[in-house]
């Protein structure tokens, strides 16, 4: 069977895929988000005036996991069992990790993207004024399981 995109209908016009009749499975998902930035800005986490970026931006990614379906106009809103976001220093910036969990009739990737992507721009945001020149870089899908397309884990770069 040829893969096709699921968010068309057989005419082509843009649909919400009807996950009705699927069956409610534990799903998960994992994302990356990497903030690079000088080892100036680096330095200069622990004594933001804004608070710790690291924090906030765990909150943020959290908040913006619940927030998916609102911001993303064809996706299911889900019932999120757990979403986390954990932040890890680099000597070249910022790694984020969100991960996020719940029994739903559709996967959770986009929630685990969303939560590493509004958690990177959260740290942007709190540290611009030190550096313009931060990135925002490689957001993408490290793993998902359940549903019917199975599971998947990221190869890794080398």
């Amino acid at each position: 069977m040829k893969k096709r995109l699921s968010h068309y209908d057989s005419s082509g016009r843009v649909s919400m895929v009807n996950v009705s009749g699927k069956n409610v499975t534990e799903r998960s998902a994992a994302a990356r988000a990497f903030v690079r930035m000088s080892p100036h800005v680096l330095a200069a986490l622990p004594s933001n005036p804004k608070g710790d970026p690291l924090e906030i931006a765990r909150i943020a990614g959290i908040m913006a996991a619940k927030k998916t379906s609102d911001l993303i106009p064809l996706c299911h809103p889900l019932p999120l069992s757990h979403v986390s976001v954990e932040c890890h220093l680099r000597p070249d910036g910022i790694e984020i990790v969100a991960n996020a969990s719940t029994a739903a009739r559709t996967g959770v990737e986009m929630e685990a993207l969303t939560a590493a992507s509004i958690a990177a721009l959260t740290i942007y945001d709190m540290t611009k004024a030190l550096d313009k020149a931060i990135e925002i870089r490689e957001i993408h899908l490290l793993r998902k399981s359940g549903g019917k397309s199975g599971d998947y884990k990221r190869k890794a770069q080398t």
